[in-house]
Order: structure tokens, then C-alpha cells, then sequence
């Protein structure tokens, strides 16, 4: 009877070793050091960082995760890469100069980052340059959007696909803006950006600009009587409690995008960096659908909530137009005929 019993423990104490050995290697798995597949382990040849400066739940990072998770499957546990979200890496300036240097092997930000890299990023953020966002995404897709990519050769960065980022639309804390006259005075915070700040005050505004984390504060002791930023911008920092008003004036699409560290693109073979590129593009498609469905998700959330939306006639969007034209000769003279190309794009 007792070695029956003996038998019987040893027997459950092999099992649940090999029950705490499977569950371990499937963490391993889960954290991206194994790779479990047909009885085979595969330690990750390459381990990269991956930075984003937006919330876990935003889209760009989710499609940031959804890069890294292709990568990984298309390379079988290969290549491995660690998202960092909000912030965790420095803000976007910092970023885009890690990213120069090999600090970070792969990130996203917006074009406004590369403008000082190389100016003719100023053409991609021009205000109205695109007619719609249909527009945008068949210059950016298209051979133009490959050109810009190509631009980047040489500053120590690889461009691998487009992001959405949606459209910028003006925001405040006192009343609707329905005629550009509207806009006459106010305090409007920009980004750190002379065109959008010069746009803004064509607009007869006054531009104030001002970190991305400190406009809630500003709105709300009146420091600043609005801002402008995309829905899921105004959504994610709860500006809409401190500036119900938000007019729909689209006045600038302001892509962002995928980038590669020089130096990690290097150590890859040419196969290596064509799985990267195909999942970079793949990525983005799933980012544009994500931003899509956050968008008209927060639109309907924010109208309920009590925000008040206004679209402009046709003939204020005119209006709106023509105020913002004296910007595209002092940021883009050089590039005027980038702009006619882009505005005959069909």
C-alpha cells in the first residue's frame, strides 16, 4: 500500500513538473524569447526598441504593436521588438534624434519632426494641401509619397510606411466658429511650429505655442481661449471639457510616419529588411483603419457628451483657404512645384 502511494506522488510530482516546464516555455513564448513551433525553440537573433509617444490605447501604438508582432511571426521569433509607449522614450524631438544616432531602432512620428531635417517635409503639412483625406493617401502611396520617403536618405533614418493622423480642426472655450472673423483675437495654441503659428495669425488669430501636455491647464484658467488637434487628440487629453466648441475646418492633414534607425537598418540582410518594409506597410494599412473607427468613435462620444460641432459653409471653407495661402510661399517656395503635383493628383 505504501509504495503504492509512493508511486502515485512521484507520478503527480512528474506531472506537475512537466505541467510548470510547458507553462514556463509558454511565457517564454508570450514575452517573445521562444518560439514554440513544431517541437523547435528559436532564441531571438535581434532584440530592437520601438518608441511612440501616445497612449497604449491610441492608434499609432497600436499599430506600432501590430508592426512588431508581424516582424516577429514573419521572421519565426528572429526578430523581436519592445514597444515603449507614452513618452517612456522622450517626447518626439527626442526620439527623432535617437533615432539619428541608433539610440532606438524604430519609432513613429509626425512630419513635423523632419522639417528641420529637411524642409521640404514642410510641403506634407501645408494647410489644405490635400482636398480630402482620399487625396492625401493617393499622394502618400503614390509615387510622390515614395519621393518624400527617398528624402530621407542620409540623415541617419529609413522611412518604411505612412501613418494616419487624421484632421486638424479648431477648438475653444467660448463660442462656435462658423465665419473666420470668429477667430478675430483669440488665443489659439499651436505646436511648436512657425508654419502652423504663422497660419494661425493669417487667420487673425493669435497663436501661442505651447506643449501638447499643458493646454488642458491653459484652457482652463483662460490663459489660451482654444487650440486645434485631430478628435482623438482632443479626446485623449479631455480638452472637450474645457472647450466644448469645435468647428470642423480640416485645415491641415498632417501625416505621420514609420521610420527605421540607419544604423539597425545596417545590421539587417537585404531578406531582414524586405519582411521589415512589408510589415511596415501592413502596419500602417492597420493603423489607418484603427484611426478611422477611434474617430468616429469619439465624434459620436464627444457630440453626446455636449460638445458643440460646426462645419463650415462651402463658401467660409473658401474663406478659411485663402487666409492660409501666404504660408505655402514662405515655407515652400522651393518646393512650389511638389505642391502643383500633389493638387494634381487625381
Amino acid at each position: 500500500m505504501d509504495k503504492r502511494i509512493a508511486k502515485t506522488a512521484i507520478c503527480a510530482l512528474l506531472l506537475m513538473a512537466l505541467v510548470l516546464g510547458m507553462f514556463g516555455l509558454w511565457n517564454a513564448r508570450q514575452r517573445g524569447e521562444l518560439s514554440i513551433f513544431t517541437g523547435m525553440l528559436t532564441t531571438p537573433e535581434y532584440v530592437f526598441t520601438y518608441a511612440d509617444n501616445q497612449p497604449d490605447d491610441y492608434p499609432t501604438t497600436q499599430g506600432a504593436r501590430k508592426f512588431a508582432e508581424l516582424v516577429y511571426d514573419k521572421t519565426n521569433g528572429r526578430i523581436k521588438i519592445n514597444v515603449f509607449s507614452g513618452g517612456d522614450m522622450g517626447d518626439e524631438n527626442q526620439i527623432t534624434e535617437q533615432l539619428q544616432y541608433g539610440g532606438i531602432d524604430f519609432a513613429r512620428v509626425s512630419v513635423m519632426m523632419l522639417t528641420d531635417i529637411n524642409p521640404k517635409f514642410n510641403v506634407l503639412q501645408l494647410p489644405y494641401v490635400y482636398r480630402d483625406e482620399s487625396h492625401m493617401w493617393k499622394v502618400l502611396d503614390g509615387e510622390i509619397g515614395e519621393e518624400f520617403k527617398a528624402d530621407l536618405n542620409g540623415s541617419g533614418m529609413v522611412a518604411l510606411s505612412w501613418f494616419d493622423a487624421g484632421a486638424r480642426n479648431f477648438y475653444n472655450s467660448s463660442h462656435s466658429i462658423e465665419r473666420i472673423e470668429d477667430l478675430k483675437k483669440m488665443r489659439i495654441r499651436v505646436a511648436k511650429s512657425g508654419m502652423m503659428a504663422d497660419m494661425v495669425e493669417a487667420m487673425g488669430a493669435k497663436a501661442v505655442p505651447m506643449a501638447y501636455s499643458d493646454v488642458y491647464a491653459a484652457l482652463e484658467t483662460s490663459y489660451i481661449d482654444g487650440a486645434e488637434n485631430n478628435w482623438p487628440s482632443y479626446e485623449t487629453m479631455d480638452h472637450y471639457e474645457v472647450a466644448k466648441y469645435i468647428t470642423l475646418d480640416a485645415h491641415s492633414r498632417i501625416p505621420e510616419i514609420q521610420l527605421a534607425s540607419q544604423s539597425t537598418w545596417d545590421r539587417l540582410n537585404e531578406e531582414d529588411r524586405e519582411i521589415i518594409r512589408v510589415c511596415g506597410e501592413e502596419s500602417a494599412l492597420y493603423e489607418r483603419e484603427l484611426w478611422k473607427i477611434r474617430e468616429e468613435n469619439v465624434r459620436e462620444r464627444l457630440t453626446k457628451a455636449g460638445c458643440v460641432v460646426t462645419e463650415l459653409s462651402s463658401s467660409e471653407q473658401v474663406r478659411f483657404r485663402a487666409a492660409a495661402m501666404s504660408v505655402y510661399q514662405t515655407y515652400c517656395s522651393d518646393y512650389i512645384d511638389v505642391v502643383n503635383r500633389i493638387a494634381q493628383q487625381r
